[in-house]
């Protein structure tokens, strides 16, 4: 019935009121925190681009999984930062490696905690590319599939609870599902990057990670941002490979793919609220332009609202707390 008698306004008149008919849910449950974890003693190293966010020894990350159970946050996601990096992107895949080590205390610290690790080879590799170069400048798909099996591998066999592959080469969900069972690691779930975009809001990541490519860029390999229904297709073929939950990345400019996803798969989607857009609210907030709790809040129940039942996000301990309130 229109107005008077319809009046939408009577539901929103308290905050009892509002919660009662909230329609999306953000709670700490939703959230994974992202680690930084560089191989040295006692070190905590700023990120300039990233206030409030470290790169972290070991024993650091090992503290920071700590303040994350306390919180609530189910998870945390590893990216490791090696002491040398070559073209063959061996620390990745090195049974003693950072991001190796890393799980293995955490899980010794933490064992409830989940600890999902990132599968690329870019934070590894001389060159600053996801995958094995070729002389003449490509980078080969199918010689790198090898590589980031064997990294997948010896992050499940160092006891991570899920391994991601993000790299964006072709068939490399069905590679790692085929080697995890093949070494007795069936039970290691793929979260994959699936539809994971040629991004400007990488930025900060990279300075973070040392992976800015030394040539070219990542637009062979990464998607198109004006693509939607490759980023469909994509994902449908990671879930054909086996992939047992899927990705956006970033978040923010494709909360359109995150809906698009959840609708053709049905399956657990995350969405990655990367770097750029987190040193985004940073800066505004420090300029007095918006309120960071608010901002904060409203993108992270924006995620999820598009369809996100993980929302991997640097605001993970903020908004845990916030929440909490």
């Amino acid at each position: 019935m229109p107005f008077p008698a319809t009046r939408m306004r009577r539901l929103r008149r308290t905050a009892a009121l509002r919660g009662l008919i909230r329609e999306t849910e953000l709670s700490p449950a939703h959230l994974v925190y992202p680690l930084f974890v560089e191989l040295g003693t006692d070190s905590r190293t700023p990120i300039e681009a990233m206030p409030g966010i470290e790169r972290l020894s070991i024993s650091h990350a090992v503290e920071e999984a700590g303040e994350a159970v306390a919180l609530g946050i189910p998870a945390v996601l590893l990216f490791g930062i090696p002491a040398e990096k070559d073209e063959q992107a061996s620390g990745a895949y090195d049974h003693e490696g950072v991001v190796q080590l890393a799980t293995r205390a955490i899980k010794d610290a933490h064992p409830e905690l989940l600890v999902m690790t990132d599968v690329c080879l870019c934070e590894y590799t001389s060159h600053g590319h996801c995958g094995v170069v070729t002389p003449d400048g490509e980078v080969a798909n199918d010689l790198t599939l090898e590589l980031l099996a064997k990294t997948a591998i010896s992050h499940a066999a160092a006891g991570a609870d899920a391994v991601a592959p993000s790299d964006m080469m072709d068939g490399r969900v069905a590679a790692l599902r085929a080697q995890l069972d093949a070494e007795g690691h069936d039970s290691t779930p793929i979260v994959a990057y699936s539809a994971k975009f040629a991004s400007a809001f990488y930025g900060p990541f990279r300075d973070a990670a040392g992976s800015t490519p030394a040539f070219g860029d990542r637009r062979s390999y990464q998607m198109d941002p004006a693509n939607a229904e490759e980023a469909v297709r994509e994902v449908l073929l990671d879930v054909e490979e086996g992939a047992d939950a899927v990705m956006v990345k970033p978040a923010l400019a494709y909360l359109d793919v995150i809906r698009r996803v959840k609708e053709a798969t049905r399956l657990p989607v995350a969405a990655y609220n990367v770097s750029g857009e987190y040193a985004m609210i940073k800066a505004a907030a420090a300029s007095g332009h918006l309120d960071e709790r608010t901002a904060v809040l409203e993108v992270l129940t924006g995620i999820r609202r598009a369809g996100a039942d993980i929302v991997i996000t640097y605001h993970a301990k903020d908004a845990a707390r916030w929440l909490s309130d």
